[in-house]
């Protein structure tokens, strides 16, 4: 696994019990690892007066997953890397894993795809379940300093949408490192079932972002009555023809995006959002505000979105007509629990052949 060039990352692992040590250095946004020394509790026992140290490491509640197979490059392939940015939470891990199998298992040329995953706190057990899962994944990890969005964000109509880790795509060009000039953004709900390669290779027409745009959404209803009924802010998409596009799936010039201040736009509209109540969700009317109208337009297949239901209920939906290169699952509902519950819903059988979950069996290892 390689990391920035001034970043080095050191493990202890071969000590006679549980000691994870990390070193790493940090720039004024973010550190690429957080130092941390793994918890281990001591437990005394006395048997026919001969006292034992028992050293029991805890173990979080963190899922187990099975090895992925290895995956190589075809013949033809060349060197040019694919960047591909995700987040990394525990509690969506088993959606990351399922996300990331399926990238791999339908690329043409899967060593020459780059995971850079980002996270709010440092979590080893999330570390160690990656490698060994994908011993061979290319992948970097970047800590995101959530004390840079708390103070920005509004409440929303879904506590998970209000989390400062689903803010974290504002600021990639501020995270990843300057030989990145293009990254795909994904969330962990989705599957590729198409060579990622064709949308990394979409032409950006010079936009500093491309998507999926879906302009027979009623676009009004992402914004409250205050925004629309607002002499000036209803003006905002003047000379534009704004069209919803999901943020779960995006294809970023990173370059482009910090030369022309986009953070800075995004985080304006928050700081409105904070003294008037413009709009209901988390951080994608921002992206709205901002490149509704202005981005290159994707092909639909590329996110057949809306799969894990509204934002309250998470009800069943069936998918769109037209062909399908990734599935996303956008919504309350999510595959894994749905299929934990024995209440699946159809569609959820399409997530389920890149489940790698195994179940954990002991809460503690002595």
């Amino acid at each position: 696994m390689a990391f920035r060039k001034n970043t080095p990352i050191l493990g202890l692992l071969s000590l006679p019990f549980p000691l994870l040590l990390f070193l790493v250095t940090t720039t004024p946004h973010h550190a690429i690892i957080s130092a941390v020394i793994a918890t281990t509790t001591t437990t005394s026992t006395d048997t026919s007066g001969v006292h034992f140290d028992v050293i029991k490491k805890i173990v979080p509640d963190i899922p187990s997953f099975r090895e992925a197979p290895e995956f190589r490059n075809g013949d033809t392939c060349n060197q040019d890397r694919i960047h591909i940015s995700m987040t990394l939470d525990s509690n969506y891990l088993r959606g990351t894993m399922a996300a990331v199998l399926s990238i791999l298992q339908h690329s043409a040329c899967p060593e020459n795809v780059e995971f850079h995953f980002l996270w709010s706190r440092f979590e080893p057990q999330v570390f160690f379940s990656i490698k060994s899962t994908f011993p061979y994944l290319k992948f970097k990890i970047y800590r995101f300093e959530a004390n840079r969005v708390r103070g920005k964000i509004s409440k929303s109509i879904r506590q998970a949408l209000d989390q400062p880790l689903n803010y974290a795509r504002i600021y990639l060009s501020d995270i990843l490192p300057g030989y990145v000039k293009r990254v795909i953004y994904l969330d962990s709900d989705i599957v590729v079932v198409d060579d990622i390669a064709k949308l990394w290779e979409v032409d950006l027409e010079g936009k500093v972002l491309a998507a999926p745009e879906y302009c027979h959404a009623n676009f009004t209803e992402y914004f409250t009555d205050l925004f629309w009924n607002d002499p000036v802010l209803s003006k905002t998409f003047e000379g534009r023809k704004p069209c919803y596009f999901n943020t779960g799936v995006m294809v970023m010039d990173v370059d482009q995006w910090r030369e022309g201040k986009y953070t800075q736009k995004v985080e304006e509209w928050m700081a409105v959002q904070k003294q008037k109540r413009i709009y209901h969700l988390g951080s994608l009317p921002p992206f709205l505000l901002v490149l509704a109208g202005e981005l290159k337009s994707v092909d639909h297949r590329w996110n057949q979105h809306g799969l894990g239901g509204d934002n309250l209920e998470g009800k069943c939906r069936s998918l769109h007509p037209g062909p399908i290169s990734l599935l996303h699952w956008s919504g309350k509902g999510k595959p894994w629990l749905r299929l934990d519950s024995r209440k699946p819903c159809t569609v959820d059988h399409l997530w389920a052949p890149y489940d790698l979950y195994r179940p954990n069996i002991h809460h503690f290892e002595e």
